[in-house]
């Protein structure tokens, strides 16, 4: 009685699940990527809670089959063991539930047939008589992303602005990952105008622009240049009075004797309108 026992456990061992059971209950999957002859089916479809087994077995077999296959009743019943009266029943669970749409035409020998459409997406037909999938259009060319905005001048002036598209356009001399588009020279060309217009002059410009530049290529080179002309712009110029008008000297009218300013001798205005 009082021999020990080396495979009686020390102490009751722990019934959590996962610990000493890995495997105790679950489904778990041993899966194989596909590469050919396969079958994409929605969950909509495999796990549809109204649905009979054998209407979604149908659905799928219907689904995998390429287009023009038959797939009326008594094909199905000669597939399957079920019997035409369990396939048409489960066809019909299909149609109410939007997977299959079947219409009865005639055709031009005055036969009546009847199409089926197998929809594997319930809700997202394109039509009745479709039998192969529409070319989906070739998307537009991606947009260029808007460039940013740039100062604008206060009298935009054509010469203005063609001094600096001027100065814009040879900016690829100084530095060849400058050569920019037409398009964006013409977004740009306000922004070199609204420094010209402050009284910068061309070359504290070009200077401004292409000093320091990133040694990396530039994928953008017009944003570069926007940002520049924004957050470098230098002030406005002083305020500056006009100089006074110059004044003439005192000359005596010719006819009258009186005093007056003018650049020539003369007479006065009185005597001109007199004349």
């Amino acid at each position: 009685m009082d021999t020990g026992n080396p495979s009686a456990p020390s102490r009751t061992q722990s019934r959590i699940a996962g610990k000493n059971h890995p495997h105790a209950g679950g489904l778990i999957h041993d899966n194989v990527r596909h590469t050919s002859r396969f079958t994409v089916i929605g969950n909509h479809l495999a796990q549809h809670p109204e649905l009979s087994g054998l209407a979604i077995g149908l659905a799928v077999y219907i689904q995998s089959l390429p287009a023009g296959a038959r797939v009326d009743i008594r094909t199905l019943a000669a597939r399957f063991p079920e019997g035409t009266t369990r396939i048409a029943a489960a066809l019909r669970e299909l149609e109410t539930h939007g997977y299959l749409r079947r219409t009865r035409e005639r055709t031009g020998n005055g036969r009546i047939v009847t199409r089926t459409v197998s929809c594997n997406q319930p809700g997202h037909a394109r039509g009745a008589h479709t039998q192969h999938p529409r070319s989906t259009p070739r998307p537009n060319k991606t947009t260029p992303k808007p460039l940013p905005p740039v100062p604008t001048p206060s009298y935009p002036s054509p010469p203005l602005i063609r001094q600096a598209t001027d100065l814009l356009a040879d900016l690829h001399r100084q530095d060849r990952r400058l050569l920019l588009s037409e398009r964006d020279a013409a977004h740009l060309a306000p922004g070199v105008a609204a420094w010209l217009e402050r009284e910068v002059t061309p070359t504290a410009v070009r200077e401004a622009l292409t000093a320091d530049l990133p040694r990396e290529p530039l994928c953008r080179p017009a944003s570069l240049l926007a940002h520049r002309l924004t957050t470098h712009l230098p002030p406005p110029p002083p305020f500056r009075t006009p100089p006074p008008p110059p004044q003439h000297p005192l000359r005596n009218c010719d006819g009258c004797d009186r005093a007056f300013r003018a650049p020539e001798p003369g007479h006065c205005r009185d005597c001109r309108f007199a004349r």
